[in-house]
């Protein structure tokens, strides 16, 4: 077997599955060198080097060090695109990286998502008003005038969001977080202070995820994916960065028609063309666009786009990519990807949580410990159709595991429908010790039929 170097710049569940797809490798031995916000249990097992922290300058110098023993990398978490880790490390090291140049890190910015969608894809667009502290002097009172004035355009019915990132719990939305114009301002201003607000139209329907491969040149969907953002069963409580999420046996999921996948492929397309220009545009290898859509009553409208892959969305798809991975990697940095083919199977995340996340314990001083010797016996007979992935979770000096303050670990389950992938998920999950919650709804019969329900009502299809 020949053997491969790999950078990896890690932080949770999405780059433990990252960290397992490349060694799966049947034709190379992976060298994994990770640069990890903690010392995550699954991929410091994998490592030959670690170093700890997400500067994207140590990174380079990470790199530097190894970049004999390196030949690609590969970035997970969204923070060190945005801040051009991969400018950087092929600077400083040479080393070529999967993920956009920070130039093409489109999630930095939803104003900027706005403006590119008006260009290219007005009807998928919703309508938005940008408010910026630099254009009312300090009055508070003109900028609550000016939002209430534009929400009497949609009777409310809005969307509020920062311009910068804040992983889906900086946005609040009409009738879920707030349900009164003051409660919609007090919110409004809480994020007004740190750059721009979004508000935009709401749009009502069904969520769901597509995440595309690129080398700069040629663009590659993956399947289509459900998130859970809501905090609790049955999509209550605060937005969260996803609780969990499933993805059928075929491409797109059961509230959708071969319609909604077309248009939402060709989306990505035509704002890959906008975004690469004539040519190719190595600038755009990786994952150049994760986009979230809606699926509402005339059409696909784009919720948000992001240069990364999804977490919890790239665990549903990882463990099923049948190509090997690492020459994926390979096609990607030397301008040859080809189609990428995936396994005929359903999958379901479920995400095991700390107790006061998302707020569903106020305190809790017990004991951070998580074991996970029983879940991992338990995937180990499963015969790869059990994957758990450690996320915000740490190995300790005493050689045990614990818990960090985000989401801990996720059990994947894999099976020919999403009813039994999610039997999988869910035993995982219930053979996890520690001071852990989950949502026990996550691809549910009830929840799906549901969506497939709501769809078809908006589309005039289905009973009012």
């Amino acid at each position: 077997m020949e053997n491969v170097g790999v950078l990896l710049v890690s932080y949770g569940s999405r780059a433990a599955s990252i960290a397992d797809a490349l060694t799966r490798s049947e034709n190379y031995k992976v060298t994994i060198f990770d640069a990890d916000k903690q010392k995550n249990p699954f991929i410091y097992k994998r490592s030959k080097d670690i170093m700890l922290g997400l500067d994207v300058n140590k990174i380079g110098e990470f790199a530097k060090k190894h970049k004999d023993e390196i030949d690609f990398g590969i970035v997970g978490p969204e923070g060190p695109i945005i801040e051009g880790v991969r400018d950087i490390v092929e600077k400083e090291a040479g080393i070529p990286m999967i993920c956009p140049t920070r130039e093409f890190a489109i999630e930095g910015s939803k104003l900027s998502q706005r403006i590119l969608l008006e260009k290219c894809c007005p009807r998928a667009n919703p309508r938005f008003k940008v408010f910026d502290r630099k254009d009312y002097a300090g009055s508070t009172d003109d900028v609550r005038k000016d939002v209430f004035k534009w929400l009497d355009e949609f009777d409310n019915q809005v969307a509020v969001k920062p311009d910068l990132p804040a992983t889906g719990k900086g946005v609040g939305v009409w009738g879920d977080h707030f349900n009164t114009r003051e409660e919609l301002f007090d919110h409004f201003m809480s994020i007004y202070n740190t750059g721009p607000v979004i508000i935009e139209e709401k749009i009502d329907g069904e969520e769901f995820s597509l995440q595309f491969f690129s080398d700069g040149k040629k663009l590659v969907p993956s399947p289509c994916v459900r998130d859970y953002k809501r905090a609790f069963d049955g999509d209550r409580g605060p937005n969260t960065g996803g609780m969990g999420c499933y993805k059928d046996a075929g491409d797109r999921l059961p509230f959708m028609d071969s319609r909604d996948l077309e248009e939402g492929l060709e989306i990505g397309r035509k704002i890959f063309r906008e975004l690469k220009g004539d040519g190719s545009n190595p600038g755009l290898r990786g994952i150049p666009l994760y986009m979230a859509y809606t699926c509402a009553g005339d059409g696909l409208k784009v919720f948000e786009i992001n240069s990364r892959l999804g977490d919890p969305e790239a665990q549903n798809i990882m463990p099923v990519i049948k190509d090997d991975f690492v020459d994926v990697c390979f096609d990607m940095v030397n301008g040859e990807l080809k189609d990428i083919e995936f396994e005929p199977l359903a999958t379901v995340v479920t995400y095991s949580v700390p107790m006061t996340y998302g707020g569903y314990r106020k305190k809790f001083t017990g004991s951070k410990r998580v074991d996970l010797t029983d879940v991992e016996s338990l995937r180990d007979s499963y015969n790869g159709r059990l994957k758990v992935y450690p996320g915000s979770m740490e190995l300790g000096d005493d050689g045990k595991t614990y818990t960090c303050s985000s989401r801990t670990v996720c059990c994947v389950g894999l099976g020919e429908d999403i009813a039994t992938a999610r039997k999988i998920s869910l035993k995982g999950v219930t053979s996890i010790d520690g001071p852990l919650w989950n949502r026990w709804d996550i691809g549910s019969r009830e929840h799906i039929e549901k969506s497939i329900r709501h769809v078809k009502r908006l589309r005039g299809s289905g009973p009012e």
